[in-house]
């Protein structure tokens, strides 16, 4: 089973630029997102896993917001890209190795995850390595 076409560019569209789908979708609750928190995993984080599964932990990691707007986030068809650069903060202790990325709904703690993926390339991160996504390096496609 799979979703047309079109559908999943309406998905993609509601999720990160907060498009309305009409007839099912508004994006007009009482308090909706109006930023996705994208985050670092040295790990993937499974289907059951939260934000916080196999996260970065690094001594200056945080997950950086992202703006659910045309602004934060390019959607052609069903895909959408970073608009601009995603930068985590700098290391100031410890050390990762940094294989994967998700996106999803908490500034912290365990949140919903909406996409994950693997890096094209791991990081290793240290004092002094500021992780980034250039802007358009972080693809996200609804199959």
């Amino acid at each position: 089973m799979s979703k047309g076409n079109v559908f999943e560019g309406d998905i993609i569209a509601l999720i990160f630029n907060a498009t309305p789908i009409a007839n099912l979708a508004d994006n007009a609750g009482t308090s909706p997102l109006t930023d996705l928190r994208v985050g670092l995993s040295t790990a993937d984080v499974g289907e059951a896993g939260d934000q916080t599964t196999n996260e970065a932990t690094y001594t200056g990691y945080n997950r950086k917001l992202q703006a659910r707007t045309s602004g934060g986030w390019t959607c052609t068809g069903n895909a959408a890209e970073n608009a601009t650069a995603i930068v985590f903060d700098q290391c100031t202790a410890g050390s990762n190795t940094i294989s994967h990325f998700h996106i999803g709904s908490a500034t912290s703690g365990a949140g919903k995850v909406f996409y994950k993926g693997a890096l094209g390339a791991s990081l290793a991160v240290s004092a002094g390595i500021t992780p980034e996504f250039a802007a358009g390096a972080l693809d996200v496609t609804e199959d």
